[in-house]
């Protein structure tokens, strides 16, 4: 169960870095998206989104 849990944490935080990058968000201040929790990368998603 743990590692399906995983696959899937890793698997949307993959989703959510390649929408970003397609977006032209490549970090969020210093940090570069890959180092982001998927609740900062849900988080600066929904940012990005909401100001389009």
């Amino acid at each position: 169960m743990e590692n399906i849990l995983r696959s899937a944490v890793t698997k949307r935080k993959n989703e959510l870095i390649h929408r970003l990058i397609k977006s032209g968000i490549y970090k969020k201040g210093d940090q570069h998206l890959f180092e982001l929790t998927l609740t900062e990368l849900e988080h600066v998603y929904r940012s990005y989104h909401h100001n389009e």
